[in-house]
């Protein structure tokens, strides 16, 4: 079963840009995503739409912040990418002839509501701020300043 790592990589993506003082690149971003620059530019642009992010074209253009980290939560995030499905598992009929199956789908749908909401409540406590901070926490840790090379050592 395939993962959507979506939000995952937008919120990586995120805090490399808080990390630069000036704008990104698609090229950079993708380099740092190791990904092709216009899978960055397709997502970027979704951000864009949400005023998350802004662009510069020309020399010296590219990507930058445009929302207050401390402001913006996961939840934001994984709203501006059109909350997609949390969950790979479905129900085998939406509308079952079958009134055990249909006992299976009320069982099921209520677990799934119940645990999409525990983990939109949890998205919405979390700021972008509080992930930087943690990612500055690690880089101390380390005894290392952040460069995009050091940045990606394990």
């Amino acid at each position: 079963m395939r993962r959507d790592s979506k939000l995952s990589g937008v919120l990586h993506v995120l805090l490399h840009m808080a990390e630069r003082p000036g704008p990104m690149t698609s090229e950079e971003l993708g380099k740092v995503m190791q990904t092709n620059p216009v899978v960055i530019r397709r997502i970027m642009a979704g951000l864009r739409k949400q005023g998350l992010v802004r662009s510069e074209k020309g020399h010296g253009g590219g990507w930058t912040i445009s929302c207050d980290f401390s402001a913006v939560t996961l939840r934001d995030i994984y709203e501006a990418l059109g909350s997609p499905e949390i969950f790979a598992m479905a129900n085998r009929s939406e509308s079952p002839g079958c009134l055990v199956e249909a006992a299976v789908n009320a069982s099921l749908n209520g677990a799934f509501d119940r645990a999409q909401a525990l983990l939109l409540d949890s998205f919405g406590k979390v700021t972008l701020a509080e992930l930087s901070q943690d990612f500055h926490a690690r880089m101390l840790q380390r005894g290392q300043s952040f460069d995009l090379d050091t940045a990606h050592q394990s």
